[in-house]
């Protein structure tokens, strides 16, 4: 009998198409979602409602579930402890191994602050005893066009720091590989990024050339970056989360590109362009 495969996050990009691929390979799924209403019809799964932070209904979903591939949750002020909590229902539930979605350069310091929320859920994993396979994805090529404001200007206080994004379709390759046999990776952490680091400025001419739509990218100050958003009214957990962002860029600590995603999935990973333009 199949291992059951649990799948968070069906509803949205990344869990959504990992499901997808795995229901096409005739895998036993089993969807844990929020709202039942929402869950994917996919063949060979069935979905459980319950939310990361609600423990008991967490248990539940994942009884019976041999592998998890647990989705980062939304951006929030308690994001943490809505991982730490699943983590602890999945180990409750008998789990035997979390696939995590994890972020490029997590650490406790990270500059980039949801980095340190990456770090703290992946520290809780590895204490839980459970076997684990983090996907340490850099920042998407898919939402960088969304960086642009109304006048289609990028801004923020990236200097002239390189940006080795990575497609959401390439993470999602790489997770189905894993979740395959995810005994064969076992205790890996795997860096996923694009096959280019561009400056933002680049970025934006790829994309102004691809989407006929003139964007540009004009450097701030972390002063001006905070002062440009402040009109928002974001708490302050999330402004900082914006602004480094780009001050992550800066400094370098996304400009490193890897190998990982043709090592794992035989297909070289796609560029921003190749993703503005819906190849693969």
């Amino acid at each position: 009998m199949d291992k059951l495969i649990a799948v968070t996050g069906s509803t949205g990009a990344i869990g959504g198409a990992t499901a997808r691929i795995l229901a096409a390979s005739g895998l036993a799924l089993r969807l844990p979602v929020r709202d039942l209403g929402r869950a994917p019809a996919l063949p060979g799964a069935t979905a459980a409602e319950c939310s990361y932070a609600d423990r008991s209904a967490a248990v539940t979903a994942l009884e019976g579930v041999h592998t998890l591939f647990m989705v980062s949750a939304s951006e929030s002020k308690d994001r943490v402890e809505q991982h730490l909590t699943f983590v602890d229902a999945a180990s409750e539930a008998g789990v035997q191994h979390i696939v995590y979605t994890s972020f490029f350069g997590a650490a406790p310091d990270a500059t980039f602050t949801l980095g340190r929320d990456h770090w703290a859920t992946e520290e809780h994993i590895r204490r839980s005893g459970i076997a684990y396979t983090f996907l340490r994805n850099n920042l998407y090529l898919d939402v960088l066009q969304h960086f642009a404001d109304d006048d289609g200007v990028i801004r923020g206080p990236a200097g002239n720091g390189r940006l080795a994004a990575v497609a959401r379709a390439d993470v999602v390759q790489v997770a189905a590989v894993v979740l395959r046999d995810a005994a064969a990776h076992a205790g890996n952490t795997y860096e996923l990024t694009g096959p280019t680091a561009l400056t933002l400025a680049e970025a934006a001419a790829i994309i102004s050339q691809e989407t006929g739509r003139e964007v540009t990218y004009r450097a701030e100050s972390v002063d001006e970056a905070y002062g440009s958003r402040q009109h928002f009214g974001a708490p302050d957990w999330q402004l900082d989360a914006w602004v480094s962002t780009y001050t992550a860029i800066a400094e370098g600590g996304l400009a490193r590109t890897t190998t990982t995603v043709q090592d794992l999935t035989g297909q070289p990973a796609l560029d921003l362009a190749q993703v503005l333009r819906g190849d693969r």
